[in-house]
């Protein structure tokens, strides 16, 4: 199957940067698209950005211009550069992959564990 180990989150000041990294490995064909979510307690897991094989990316309006997301195929690894970090973007950061397990399968979605993500003075 399908590993996804996530690292990098912790806690930082408002105006700082984290960068969060994702590595999906086990018996993989291919990798459409991966991306990163967020969840905090008591509401729904909302989609941060995205970003497929090609390269397209997609972010949400909350934090465009500050999150930068970038993956390298090769790797089968997702990233994303967290800048000018502010309290409302603490939550728990899933990685999520769409990922085909051999060819001519369907495809099927796999998530990280999560890693925690504190914006606080």
């Amino acid at each position: 199957q399908v590993q996804m180990v996530e690292s990098g989150g912790g806690l930082v000041q408002p105006g700082g940067s984290l960068r969060l990294s994702c590595a999906a490995s086990g018996s993989i064909f291919s990798i459409s698209a991966m991306g990163w979510y967020r969840q905090v307690p008591g509401k729904q897991r909302e989609l941060v950005a995205t970003i497929t094989s090609g390269g397209s990316t997609n972010y949400a309006d909350s934090v465009k211009g500050r999150f930068t997301i970038s993956s390298d195929n090769a790797k089968n690894t997702v990233y994303l550069q967290m800048n000018s970090l502010k309290p409302e973007d603490t939550a728990v950061y899933y990685c999520h992959a769409v990922v085909t397990l051999q060819p001519g399968w369907a495809h099927r979605d796999y998530w990280g564990q999560g890693t925690q993500v504190t914006v606080s003075s």
